[in-house]
């Protein structure tokens, strides 16, 4: 059995740049990529709506969003994706400080 996350951000509001975010996501690093399934995400779908996005991830049971965090901040590689990205995004409003992805709460199940 695996777990589901659904967290949210928000990207600049400048077409140009959404354009360019989408360009980096059709051609993500291969050591992101590793490094995504490395830390126990099983799937991951980001979607958009104007300048705001939603990603759904799938994750063994064991998946922590701290090992993740600790394994990114020991991979040069990431830093420099989280960094290139950055440039593209920007915290919710309603973001605590330093939060990037916000942890969404699941309201309704069918």
């Amino acid at each position: 059995m695996s777990k589901r996350y659904c967290l949210a951000l928000d990207l600049k509001d400048d077409p140009q740049l959404i354009a360019e975010y989408e360009l980096w996501h059709r051609n993500v690093w291969p050591e992101i990529i590793a490094s995504i399934k490395d830390s126990g995400i099983e799937k991951m779908q980001i979607y958009r709506t104007g300048n705001r996005l939603f990603m759904i991830m799938e994750t063994t049971d064991d998946f922590s969003f701290e090992r993740k965090a600790a394994m990114d901040a020991a991979n040069t590689k990431a830093q420099e994706w989280e960094e290139l990205m950055w440039k593209f995004q920007q915290p919710l409003p309603f973001a605590k400080e330093g939060e990037k992805w916000v942890l969404m709460d699941k309201i309704f199940e069918l």
